[in-house]
């Protein structure tokens, strides 16, 4: 058998994945059909703009609880062997979690993620955008409270599921897992080159500066370590 998808969302005070904080977390458990919904108090001021776009208010998040009273419900509620799926969730809502999580004090469980805007960019290079409400409208999906994390969550289900038809979700994080012989580096001096090729004293280099330990670099991260370039 094998692991069973979990849809996330998260909305937020920002884009700053180190600064920001959450203001809701949602998932969808599909397999079980159960959903976990959570406004959390960021304990800091959410923005005009953020609010504008989520419609999530200081005033509706004064009585809710922090992230640090919500990190093992959302834990519990994605037991088992799990790939939890997001959109733009390597640049974003992965990286976010790993802050607040790190804040609560709380260890993230080591879950297999799936990202559905690197799905879309990498199968469907056609489309002129890969956001998610792009992705709605040309599969005719009507639309709902967009930026409302659980609406977000049906949404991304209901999209997911016509772009991939009925592979299972361990193939489809197969297929995105990325090859270390072809993966090619994403910033610096070396940019564009495959990693084989970047110099093991710039590797060093960046492991002594902490760039590998970065949330959006994990899996430059774990191509060095395919190429034997870490332990």
């Amino acid at each position: 058998m094998g692991a069973r998808p979990i849809y996330y969302d998260t909305e937020t005070t920002g884009v700053k994945v180190d600064q920001d904080r959450i203001t809701e977390i949602a998932a969808f458990d599909p397999i079980q059909n159960r959903t976990f919904e959570k406004l959390v108090n960021p304990r800091i001021p959410i923005p005009a703009e953020a609010s504008k776009i989520t419609g999530i208010t200081d005033d509706m998040v004064k009585d809710a609880p922090p992230f640090s009273e919500v990190a093992q419900e959302f834990i519990d509620f994605c037991e088992g062997d799990v790939i939890l799926i997001a959109h733009n969730n390597d640049n974003f809502d992965y990286p976010l979690l790993t802050h607040e999580y790190k804040r609560a004090n709380v260890e993230l469980p080591e879950w297999r993620y799936v990202d559905t805007l690197k799905w879309s960019r990498k199968y469907r290079p056609d489309l002129p955008k890969h956001s998610l409400q792009h992705l709605r409208e040309i599969h005719g999906i009507p639309a709902n409270n967009a930026h409302r994390a659980l609406d977000d969550v049906v949404i991304l289900h209901q999209v997911f599921s016509l772009m991939t038809d009925d592979l299972p979700i361990d193939t489809i994080y197969d297929l995105l897992k990325e090859d270390a012989t072809t993966m090619q580096m994403p910033f610096g001096k070396y940019k564009g080159r495959p990693l084989r090729d970047v110099p093991k004293s710039y590797v060093s280099w960046l492991v002594d500066n902490g760039a590998l330990e970065k949330p959006e670099n994990e899996s430059l991260k774990g191509g060095f370590t395919e190429l034997g370039y870490l332990s």
